[in-house]
Parts: C-alpha cells; structure tokens; sequence
C-alpha cells in the first residue's frame, strides 16, 4: 500500500517533467499524510493541467462523507468491480508528482519505517484516480486515490503491495480519458504493473516519521545505531475534515 509520500522535488522540476500550463509554487514535503491537499496532474481538454486534491477519495454518489470509509489506495486488480472506483478508471484517471514513499515492516514488537526511493533519483508519478464529491449545499470536493498493485520480488519483504508508477513516456496513455473505446480503457490498464527488480532501493529510518506532525528531511535519513535504541514514536493520525466548499483556482496552488 501507500500511506505516507515524499515530494522534494522542485516546482520548475515537476512542471518540466509532467508539462502542465500551471506555474504553483509548493514548498517539499516530507511527510505527506491522508486527507492533506496534494498535487495532481490531470489532463482536461486535451492539455495537461496541476490541481490540488485531498487524498481520500470520496465518490459522486456518497450521502455524509462522515460516514465513508477514507479510501487513500485502490487495488489494480479490483478497480472495474469496486463502485467507488469503476468510473473514475474510466474517466478521471491522473498522476501523483512524487519522489519516495514510506512503509512499515512489522518486526514482532514493533513496526519498523523504511524509506523507499526510485534508484535512478528522478521524480515518480503514482497512478491515481480522482472524484469530485459534491454536497447538498453546493459545496464540492476534488479528491484522489493512489492506485497500489503486487510489490516487485525485491519490495515484497516490506510490503506485499505496492504504489503503481507510470513512466514518463506513458502519461498520455494513462491520463487520456477522453474515448469510450473498451481498448482506450485496456491500454491504459495494461499500464498497472509491479515495479521492476532493482528500480526502487531503500533503507530503515526513525519512527518519527510516525507522527504526522513531522516534517524535515531527517525522516528519509538511514536509521542511525542511536535511532534504533530509542522506543518508537507514536502514530498521530491526521483528521478527517468536513468537506469545503471549492475555492477559485488560480493555478497557484498552495499546498497549506
């Protein structure tokens, strides 16, 4: 699965790589957590466009997002069968902007962070799928799921699954929505594979990375000897917030 990322790539760097209209100024990241804004690339109208996005997906058709599960990740495997997901496949596919991402490996007592990387040091795009909520005031919510897959034989011993990631040569065939052609749809599924041997490394970090809250580049450092004796930091969840009615975008987005 994935439930925390890291963007420390620079704006002009992520613009460069992913070619949208859009000149946002965001700050790195560390420590992206579920239900914060995140950077997504979508394309609309046959350009590429940026937007910020909750990280939870929550369907059209849902009554009282109170009341719904918080769905961060999708399954590649299940995305046709599940309501919240069948749609958006068809139609709202997008991209993440990301450079890592953390897992937990359960090590008996206790769940032990690493930092996962992409060994070449470029920027990654998660696949994802987007859904705008709207409320029975009015109010409208864009949100996004990151889509996971089977985690490569090198990736497994941390977690069994794993983000889905897109290389640059393939973003227009994963977020062209625009034909309702059953092949449109088959190549861009045929784009949800493991991530190869060798193209992610990793090492254990400091389970103040647990703590939302935290937010500094010493959470992707590799686990020092005095790291690994102190008692790990507790987990603190990020809220889940009300939906908001949504703002005018002027392209600048801001990821507070």
């Amino acid at each position: 699965m994935c439930g925390r990322f890291v963007i420390t790539s620079s704006p002009e760097a992520l613009r460069q790589l992913f070619r949208y209209a859009e000149r946002p100024n965001f700050p790195k990241q560390h420590n992206v957590a579920p239900t914060q804004p995140v950077p997504v690339v979508i394309r609309d109208n046959g350009e590429r466009h940026f937007r910020l996005m909750r990280w939870g997906l929550l369907p059209s058709w849902v009554k009282d997002p109170r009341k719904f599960t918080l769905l961060i990740n999708a399954r590649s495997d299940s995305l046709l069968e599940k309501p919240a997901f069948k749609n958006a496949v068809r139609r709202r596919r997008c991209l993440i902007p990301a450079d890592g991402w953390y897992e937990w490996q359960d090590q008996g007592t206790r769940k032990q962070p690493f930092f996962i990387y992409p060994s070449d040091g470029r920027p990654i795009a998660f696949a994802a799928l987007a859904e705008t909520w709207a409320g029975p005031n009015g109010e409208e919510l864009d949100t996004v799921a990151i889509i996971t897959t089977a985690a490569s034989h090198d990736l497994a011993p941390l977690h069994l699954r794993a983000p889905v990631t897109i290389a640059d040569d393939y973003f227009e065939q994963w977020l062209d929505c625009r034909s309702e052609h059953p092949d449109n749809l088959a190549d861009a599924l045929a784009l949800l594979l493991p991530p190869s041997e060798g193209q992610f490394g990793w090492h254990a970090i400091s389970t103040d990375v647990n703590r939302v809250a935290n937010d500094h580049p010493g959470l992707m450092a590799p686990l020092t000897a005095e790291q690994a004796a102190a008692p790990p930091a507790p987990e603190v969840k990020a809220p889940r917030p009300r939906a908001k009615p949504a703002r005018p975008d002027d392209g600048q987005g801001s990821l507070f």
